[in-house]
């Protein structure tokens, strides 16, 4: 959630509205199906207080992806759960490393203004700073030589 109150009538995909027979016309699927889907665990809709199923928006495009790919692809529903969790898994963790990532961002920010208000605290009085110039010349120091007192 980005941190403000949701309201409470407003409805998301999320939001389970749709009772099997209505969710069943809207995927496609008999409410046999539906029930079966539930009972292995494919699409779980939330449960009224009375034990009815009620399918979201998000729900009804997951029983069609589950249909697309028993029928279309030929995989069988033991392998769309699978691929299901695994999607699910995956988009876990690409929201883990957003996560992740915008604290890392912070963490970097915050070192930078940390080290900004360092350097800004030297006192350049005591170190005075004067640009080296960098040559390629060669010096060769020979001391003088004594003269003789003879």
């Amino acid at each position: 959630m980005d941190g403000r109150r949701r309201n409470p009538y407003e409805l998301t995909e999320e939001t389970p509205v749709y009772v099997i027979s209505v969710a069943a016309q809207l995927s496609g699927l008999h409410p046999q199906t539906l029930r079966q889907y539930d009972r292995l665990g494919l699409v779980s809709p939330d449960r009224t207080a009375g034990r009815g199923r009620r399918y979201s928006a998000r729900d009804i495009e997951l029983l069609r992806q589950v249909q697309a790919l028993s029928q279309d692809e030929g995989i069988n529903l033991a392998g769309i759960k699978r691929i299901i969790e695994l999607e699910n898994q995956v988009a876990a963790l690409q929201q883990r490393v957003a996560e992740l990532q915008a604290a890392v961002d912070g963490a970097a920010a915050a070192m930078q203004q940390r080290e900004a208000a360092v350097h800004a605290s030297y006192r350049r009085d005591l170190v005075p700073y004067q640009e080296v110039q960098q040559t390629s010349a060669l010096v060769v120091w020979r001391p003088k030589r004594q003269q003789s007192t003879d």
